[in-house]
């Protein structure tokens, strides 16, 4: 059975727009799909609610086959070094969900998947995603269905965010993705939008994807599906 690829971009807004467009526009060229993790403000002050460009880029972008994932809700009341999700109980990780959530329905993004800021989650935040409506959860080393309590091992890749993002690192990136799409496993691959400008990351993130084509990996993105039986059921 042939393994997957999966490409996120995260940190996407009106500064990013345009490295994220082009970056884009080779990803289709290849027939590969985008996952885009979004959250409602960046630091800087930045909001998501003030800019129609994105909103309405990343609807289309939607609509013509990509997936949104929430990612956070507040970027800039983050301590420094430490993803808005990592530590919090299920009190505070409830009230930041649902105000992420309000937003983004009031944007016509409104999403079920969500991936931390860092790609870590405390205890408390998988315990209020699914009572917030949530039914997938893509962290740092597995893809955990929320509804049917089941996980599937495996790692991000990426960089910028959590990540390093030097030559070296971009380096191993790829020797990892070709290593994880020649053994059939789920190739994850994810990069901060600000460092689209630089070629290396840049050229790095489109190797590991044409290694990952090379070995017969899937293009796909995150998603939740339920279960046709229940479906028709309900």
């Amino acid at each position: 059975m042939a393994g997957q690829l999966i490409v996120s971009i995260s940190g996407i807004s009106e500064r990013t727009l345009p490295e994220v467009r082009d970056f884009c526009a080779h990803l289709d060229a290849r027939d590969v799909p985008v996952s885009f993790l979004v959250a409602p403000r960046l630091k800087g002050g930045y909001r998501l609610d003030d800019d129609a460009p994105t909103v309405d880029w990343l609807t289309a972008r939607r609509r013509a086959g990509d997936a949104v994932v929430l990612h956070g809700f507040d970027e800039a009341a983050t301590k420094k070094r430490r993803g808005e999700f990592a530590t919090l109980p299920a009190h505070e990780a409830n009230l930041r969900l649902m105000a992420a959530d309000r937003v983004m329905e009031h944007l016509g993004l409104r999403t079920r998947l969500f991936a931390a800021p860092g790609w870590t989650v405390s205890h408390g935040t998988v315990t209020a995603l699914p009572r917030n409506g949530f039914r997938l959860l893509a962290a740092l080393s597995d893809i955990t269905d929320l509804v049917r309590g089941t996980t599937t091992r495996s790692r991000v890749l990426g960089i910028g965010e959590a990540f390093l993002s030097e030559p070296w690192w971009c380096r191993t990136l790829v020797l990892s993705a070709e290593r994880t799409a020649r053994r059939d496993g789920i190739v994850r691959v994810a990069v901060a939008a600000r460092h689209l400008r630089r070629p290396g990351p840049r050229q790095a993130m489109l190797d590991a994807v044409d290694l990952s084509l090379m070995h017969q990996c899937e293009p796909t993105v995150y998603d939740w599906t339920p279960r046709i039986a229940l479906t028709e059921a309900a």
